[in-house]
């Protein structure tokens, strides 16, 4: 009996092995990019997938860089950055895996803020007027700086004129009130936010100077996407449908009034820890339902990092980084996007 016992014991502990969930962390940055994680866990997607997800908060998606390249990290969302493509040259492989959040027609997720005063003096009144001007952006070879330089090009300005300064989006709101700047380039809610305070105004969204803006990706540690290939396409997939429930719940950059809008805002609502007064207030991103990254802007942001020496090799390419093969194969599995009636 007691070897009966021991073998059933054997059998029991080999049974629960190999249902055991896989365990990815995700690092996460506590916004609306985010959507399509959190929806995917409130929903089941990730267990189905037979994932155990361990969410991970950042202050900013550079400090994901140096987590997701030892492979501290699996799952990072962020923005491409000259730091990303530098840590390319040196054989430090990130892969971008999927699209996390862009700009697209009637979305003013991301927005040239100009100060109220400037707006309302005459004194800004169209691209060229930022010649000369304290912009705002995040970091310095941040994607903020080629979208800038967007604007810049629409109003013939050489970029060189422009005074840039660096501070975070909170410190940026901060600056309009006090006049400390004269423009940002801002993602919600901030940019929303600083509407609000009276000091500045939504001059224009940036889909009107740089369509499709690829704002932010999904990363995967080298780690993760090759030795755990077969977790980062159960991954994939359970995030893809994330993201198609997201698309089903947004028209035009605000969420439906409809119950699958209000499913979608109550998910956030507690991923984020704000009421869903606060999520509907901001405008949100857009994001394509099978995942894929627009790859025309992320090319022209790297080689405007290049050309203003932020990326330190004229070697690197968008391709050592992009691998679409993680969003083809969940897009394959799942089928062609269908809108929710």
């Amino acid at each position: 009996m007691a070897r009966i016992a021991t073998v059933c014991a054997v059998f029991l502990l080999i049974a629960g092995a190999a249902g055991a969930a896989d365990r990815v962390s995700v690092g996460t940055v506590g916004n609306n990019s985010d959507a399509a994680f959190f929806i995917a866990d409130a929903r089941g997607y990730f267990k189905e997938a037979g994932l155990d997800i361990a969410f991970t908060p950042f202050d900013g998606a550079a400090r994901m860089i140096v987590p997701l390249s030892t492979g501290a990290l699996d799952v990072g969302g962020g923005a491409a950055s000259a730091g990303l493509y530098n840590a390319a040259a040196t054989g430090i492989a990130i892969k971008i895996v999927a699209d996390r959040s862009r700009t697209d027609k009637n979305f003013n997720f991301q927005s040239l803020m100009v100060r109220k005063e400037l707006v309302d003096s005459g004194r800004f009144k169209s691209y060229a007027d930022l010649k000369g001007k304290k912009v705002a952006i995040l970091v310095p070879g941040g994607s903020p700086i080629s979208t800038l330089n967007e604007a810049a090009k629409k109003g013939g300005v050489a970029y060189a004129d422009i005074d840039k300064v660096y501070m975070s989006f909170p410190q940026q709101v901060t600056a309009f009130v006090n006049g400390g700047i004269d423009a940002a380039i801002m993602i919600e809610p901030f940019a929303t936010l600083s509407a609000k305070t009276g000091a500045a105004v939504r001059f224009a969204s940036t889909e009107a100077f740089y369509p499709r803006d690829q704002i932010g990706m999904i990363f995967y540690s080298e780690k993760f996407g090759r030795e755990r290939r077969d977790a980062g396409m159960r991954f994939m997939k359970a995030y893809v449908r994330g993201l198609r429930d997201y698309c089903d719940a947004v028209v035009d950059g605000r969420f439906t009034e409809d119950d699958k809008g209000k499913r979608i805002v109550g998910i956030l609502a507690t991923a984020l820890k704000l009421t869903p007064a606060q999520i509907r207030e901001a405008e949100t991103q857009a994001v394509d339902p099978d995942g894929h990254v627009n790859e025309a802007t992320l090319r022209n942001d790297l080689e405007f990092f290049k050309s203003v020496g932020e990326v330190t090799s004229r070697a690197v390419t968008l391709d050592q980084l992009l691998d679409n093969s993680f969003v083809e194969a969940a897009v394959k599995a799942l089928g062609p996007y269908e809108p929710a009636p």
